[in-house]
C-alpha cells in the first residue's frame, strides 16, 4: 500500500512541572529535507533524533518542532544574592535610600540574575522520546490515510486510460481503411497505371509503419505494472514515476502514428489523465 509524503502528526504530554508538545509536518520532496526546532538544552540529542525521524519517514520536506512549556514554579533564572547585596552596600555609600527601592535598583544591575545551565534528565528525555514516537506514529497514520485516497484516484485514472486506449484500438480498422481509400483515390486522380502487386506491397509497408499494436501491448503492460506497484509494500513513489514516463512514451507514439482525428482526440484525453497521475505521483513516498 502506498503512502503519501504529505502528513501531520502531533502529540503532547503534561508532566508535573512542564507540558511537552511535539508537532511534525511533511510535504513532498525528492529526498529527506529535515528541519528541527527544539530547546537548546536538548541539542545534544538532535543527531539521534534526526536518525529516528529519517528511519520512520524516509522522504519528504519535514518540519519537526519540540515545545516545552513550563507550568510549575521551576525556573532556570536565579538571583545572584552576593552580587545584589554588594550593589545595595555600594549604593548606601552614595545615598541613604529606602531598602525596597535600593533592592529594585540592585536587581536591574549587571549580573544580578544568573541563569543556571539545565542538564538533560534521562528520565525526562525518555518521556519526551515517547511523545516523539507517538507524534511519528500519528503522521505515519496520516500518510497511510492519504495514500489510500491517492490509490483510489490512481486506479480511476488508470481505468480511464485503459478505456480510452481500447476506444483508440477500436477505431484502428476504420483508420486503416480510410488511409487505403485515400491512397486509391489519389492514384485515380493522377490517372496513371500502377502495378497492383507493387502498390499492395507499398501499401502494406506504409500501414505497418502506422500500426499501433506494439504500443497498445506495451501501454497495457505499463498500466498493469503500475497497478501491481501500487499494491507493493515498499516505498515506491520513484518507481511509479518511472512507469508513468514509459506510459507517456507509448501514448505519444500512438498519437504520432494515428493520423486520424478521432484517435488523436482520444490520445489527448489519455495524456490529460496521465498528467493528473504524474502530479499526484510526486506526493507518493
Amino acid at each position: 500500500m502506498i503512502q503519501s509524503m504529505t502528513g501531520f502528526g502531533k502529540a503532547s504530554l503534561q508532566m508535573p512541572n512542564k507540558k511537552i508538545t511535539v508537532e511534525i509536518k511533511s510535504l513532498n520532496s525528492k529526498g529527506l529535507d529535515l528541519n528541527v526546532r527544539m530547546p537548546s538544552v536538548f541539542r545534544e540529542m538532535e543527531l539521534g533524533l534526526r536518525n529516528k525521524i529519517a528511519q520512520k519517514l524516509e522522504r519528504g520536506k519535514v518540519d519537526f518542532s519540540l515545545f516545552v512549556e513550563v507550568t510549575g514554579e521551576e525556573t532556570s533564572a536565579k538571583i545572584n544574592v552576593p552580587i545584589v547585596k554588594a550593589y545595595i552596600k555600594q549604593m548606601r555609600e552614595v545615598v541613604d535610600g529606602d531598602e525596597t527601592e535600593l533592592l529594585k535598583m540592585a536587581v536591574r544591575m549587571p549580573d544580578a540574575l544568573k541563569t543556571e545551565r539545565e542538564e538533560i534528565d534521562e528520565n525526562d528525555w525518555a518521556t519526551i522520546d515517547g511523545v516523539i514516537t507517538e507524534a511519528l506514529e500519528n503522521i505515519l497514520n496520516f500518510r497511510v490515510s492519504e495514500g489510500i485516497s491517492l490509490e483510489k484516484e490512481f486506479l480511476i485514472r488508470i481505468g480511464n486510460i485503459l478505456s480510452l486506449m481500447n476506444e483508440t484500438v477500436a477505431l484502428d480498422g476504420e483508420r486503416l481503411q480510410t488511409v487505403k481509400d485515400r491512397l486509391h483515390a489519389s492514384i485515380e486522380e493522377l490517372k496513371v497505371t500502377v502495378d497492383e502487386n507493387r502498390f499492395e506491397q507499398e501499401l502494406i509497408f506504409y500501414l505497418e509503419k502506422m500500426d499501433i499494436t506494439e504500443e497498445k501491448v506495451r501501454l497495457e503492460n505499463h498500466l498493469n505494472y503500475f497497478i501491481e506497484t501500487l499494491a507493493g509494500t515498499e516505498a515506491n513513489g520513484r518507481k511509479l514515476g518511472f512507469i508513468t514516463q514509459e506510459m507517456g512514451r507509448e501514448i505519444n507514439t500512438m498519437g504520432s502514428k494515428s493520423n486520424h482525428a478521432k484517435m488523436q482526440k482520444l490520445v489527448v484525453q489519455m495524456k490529460d489523465e496521465l498528467e493528473k497521475i504524474k502530479e499526484q505521483v510526486l506526493n507518493v513516498l
